[in-house]
């Protein structure tokens, strides 16, 4: 069933009932400026940071309800409704939401007025501007009344939801003219302020939520919009909103248009207050005066959506699968857009509270986002290094505002170093920038202790040299890629409490999937060293590489797969051995695209295996079978029902994994046939079941054992969106940046087709033809470079040309 549809010329997704099984959302914003916004006009607003710097209310736990928001109400005589058919859930003769990148618009439409709303973020200011369009469709005059409201949050998210006998008496508000000024906290510490503001004089205006409500009332049945009339409060204390009345008169066939803007303003300290007790709104009137009238946000959206079209234009497919089209030249590009910006902090599924940027997470998102913005992926990578401590391990989490380690989280996650190795190896091969290695980069954020980046990443790889465990595989610390894995965890007491770590010679359990990710991430550390002239070093690693293979071969194979780890006490884990969990994705994955086992046939084995025994119509489940029972040595991943999340569940990031794997081994059917599984585009028509967004990718999907299999959670900020991105552009369609230049290797299904891409790689546009006359599933024949052939399939990269053409036949 579906709730809407792809216009692909537009690049939107078109929703066209507000009642989705679940809020579907878009994020507004580019830098540092941040808009959630689901499809009834749900979300929230924040600068900078989700927690610290929020700047509108959200209530959790209550996702599908969704209500609050940033809502206009239109009273019609007796009639309240909204063009986002929520809060009030008024039906609408007719309802549109047009999710685009960047944007999103609403229009509804009831007893013959249209009310349409264009709300996005500029790209260079922290402002959300909202235009709003009435128009009469019927044949007499029709008299209504506008209103806007927003509710805000008190600077800190997490003190805003607690800290109630406090935050009950600090809301403060100033209103001049049709502006209204949320200055909480801004006398005690802070020199910044949030704006509301409408382009036209307003016929009242309400800062207190008690009085636009009502006692007892929720946002659906607003006692001043039933009454018609706001009452000009100026809050103190308590819950501060923001509201604007405009009454409207409309004659038939005539239309109004106001600009709304809601802004963050920061002054330096300097320029903190105008007199005493009085904030210096300078800053606030030039934001605003920017966008007064419908030319200036019209310029401002112009602005912004040719700043996406030419974003998306370094990457672009054309063949006859148009999911593949649309996902790759579109949606998949714009939520590896977002999981850079976000992260794991900031969605309808995480608060933005508890989690800042992750180390694993951004890193991977950098394979994502790398050809797109090179000099922010640059930038990104001296954050994320510079959260790493001098023994090469790393704090698993940091903060957007303060660039600090989050020390709640702490470290212990022995595949983050890695991580380091190839976010910097990816941004290395797309720029050819080899000076980003010489960086001075510090250890903690403490520059008393800085060193080169390289540096980091020899720290990175030294790391697990230095940390093996019996089987001389890589210790996993308090987990891997996996966080629920936490095979330190023991007592040797039944009943009693237990500690994660293992028995008196210290923590003990090991991980083949490291061990896998140092074979892959090892190699292209080499690489660097060699591009650096450090052949030393180079040869070093590469030895180091070659014991870990040993050791996979000899200890983390079991016959028909690879082992996942082994626990504390040296115990297997997903093997045959195992009455549960025998078998899990990640190895089978990781270890193929590593290379072991390509050869003597092992990573052939290991694939079949996975489509024998992890398979489903929705997807590859993380393990097989499920755990029934809690297993205390094994952690976490046991208290999940199974069907779900790590126990036995779909892991949308990690499928990816498997159809790469499946290229490695020249089988472009099976590694298409996992692709799709997952790709929303393919799945659009199963949203009932499937729930989530049918335009951006999930994390994890309800395996085989739960109850509602092919359900998803937690759409939008996922390692999904790059994995899949880099599955489809650099293996599938074989077009991967070397440290040499763009290699051109497909591995298609052997109905797939001719297809043609575009691809902008180091400032060069490349234009590239793939044809497949002998419908093969692997191997170039022939590779023409501006009408010359080359032996290879590696362009070698040449920055005096602007346009390279490329024709590539397969075997």
């Amino acid at each position: 069933m579906k709730y809407g549809f792809f216009d692909d010329n537009n690049k939107e997704y078109v929703i066209t009932t507000p009642k989705t099984p679940l809020p579907w959302i878009n994020y507004l914003g580019c830098k540092d400026f941040f808009t959630l916004l689901s499809n009834t006009c749900g979300g929230y607003t924040f600068y900078k940071d989700a927690k610290l710097l929020r700047m509108t209310r959200y209530r959790y736990n209550d996702t599908t309800p969704d209500t609050n928001g940033k809502y206009f109400y239109i009273k019609d005589g007796d009639t309240i409704w909204n063009p986002g058919w929520q809060p009030t859930k008024t039906e609408l003769d007719s309802y549109e939401c047009r999710h685009g990148i960047g944007y999103s618009k609403f229009t509804g439409v009831k007893n013959d007025i249209e009310a349409a709303l264009v709300t996005f973020v500029p790209f260079d200011d922290p402002v959300e501007l909202t235009k709003v369009t009435l128009t009469n469709k019927g044949n007499t005059k029709k008299d209504i009344t506008l209103f806007s409201y927003v509710e805000w949050c008190l600077w800190n998210a997490d003190d805003d939801m607690k800290n109630y006998q406090r935050n009950l008496s600090i809301g403060e508000v100033e209103v001049i003219d049709s502006t209204i000024y949320h200055k909480t906290e801004y006398r005690e510490r802070r020199n910044h302020y949030a704006v509301y503001s409408v382009n036209a004089k307003i016929d009242g205006f309400e800062t207190s939520r008690d009085e636009f409500r009502g006692a007892y009332n929720g946002p659906d049945k607003p006692a001043a919009v039933i009454e018609g009339k706001l009452h000009n409060t100026i809050a103190s204390g308590w819950y501060p909103i923001a509201s604007h009345q405009l009454n409207v008169s409309l004659n038939p066939g005539e239309s109004k248009t106001f600009v709304f803007a809601l802004g963050y303003v920061e002054n330096a300290e300097d320029d903190k207050w105008e007199k005493p007790g009085v904030i210096n709104k300078k800053k606030a009137t030039a934001l605003l005066s920017k966008y007064q009238t419908t030319e200036d946000f019209d310029k401002a959206f112009a602005a912004l959506n040719a700043y996406w079209n030419d974003l998306l234009s370094k990457f672009h497919i054309e063949s006859k699968d148009e999911h593949v089209n649309r996902m790759v030249n579109i949606w998949n590009q714009y939520q590896c857009m977002v999981t850079f910006n976000m992260s794991r902090s900031a969605s309808y599924y995480e608060t933005g509270i508890g989690r800042g940027m992750g180390f694993r997470d951004s890193c991977q998102d950098l394979l994502g986002f790398v050809h797109l913005i090179p000099d922010r992926a640059r930038e990104r990578i001296i954050d994320i290094a510079s959260t790493q401590f001098q023994d090469g391990s790393a704090y698993h989490q940091y903060q957007p505002l303060t660039k600090k380690g989050n020390s709640d989280i702490g470290s212990g996650f022995n595949d983050d170093p890695l991580w380091l190795i190839a976010g910097t190896s990816a941004y290395i091969r797309e720029t050819g920038d080899t000076s980003i290695l010489n960086e001075t980069v510090p250890y903690d954020n403490d520059m008393s202790v800085a060193t080169s980046l390289m540096e980091h990443l020899k720290r990175s790889f030294d790391y697990i040299v230095n940390h093996k465990g019996p089987h001389d595989l890589p210790l996993i610390g308090r987990a891997d890629w996996n966080d629920c894995l936490n095979l330190n965890c023991f007592s040797e007491h039944p009943g009693e409490s237990f500690q994660c770590f293992g028995p008196s010679e210290g923590p003990v359990a090991e991980s083949v999937f490291i061990a896998g990710m140092f074979v892959k991430y090892g190699r292209e550390y080499a690489d660097l060293c060699k591009l650096m002239g450090d052949n030393a070093e180079a040869d070093r690693a590469l030895a180091e590489v070659d014991k870990m293979i040993k050791a996979i071969e000899k200890d983390g194979w079991d016959g028909e797969w690879f082992v996942r780890a082994y626990d504390a006490y040296s115990h297997k884990v997903g093997s045959k051995e195992c009455d549960e969990g025998q078998i899990y994705i990640e190895p089978q994955g990781m270890c193929v695209m590593a290379g072991v086992g390509v050869e003597d046939g092992n990573a052939k084995k290991a694939l079949d295996s996975v489509k024998e025994k992890l398979d489903t119509k929705y997807g590859v489940m993380i393990l097989q079978p499920a755990y029934t029972r809690y297993h205390l040595e094994l952690g976490e991943i046991t208290s999940y029902p199974p069907g779900y999340k790590e126990n036995a569940g779909i892991f949308c990031h990690n499928n990816p994994w498997i159809s790469i794997a499946e290229t490695c081994i020249g089988r472009g059917d099976r590694a298409f046939e996992v692709y799709k599984k997952t790709c929303p585009s393919y799945i659009e028509d199963i949203s009932e079941i499937h729930r989530t967004e049918p335009y951006v990718y999930s994390q994890m999907v309800a395996g085989a054992d739960a109850k509602f299999h092919g359900e998803a959670k937690n759409s939008w900020l996922t390692g999904t969106a790059a994995w899949t991105f880099t599955n489809i552009s650099q293996y599938i369609l074989g077009i991967y940046p070397t440290l040499e230049g763009l290699s051109v290797n497909p591995c298609t299904p052997a109905e797939f087709g001719d297809f043609n891409v575009t691809r902008v790689y180091r400032g060069v546009t490349y234009n590239i033809e793939i044809k497949n006359p002998n419908k093969v599933q692997k191997g170039v024949a022939s590779l023409l470079v501006d009408g010359k052939e080359i032996e290879g399939n590696i362009i070698p990269f040449d920055g005096s040309k602007k346009t390279v053409n490329v024709v590539a036949t397969m075997k």
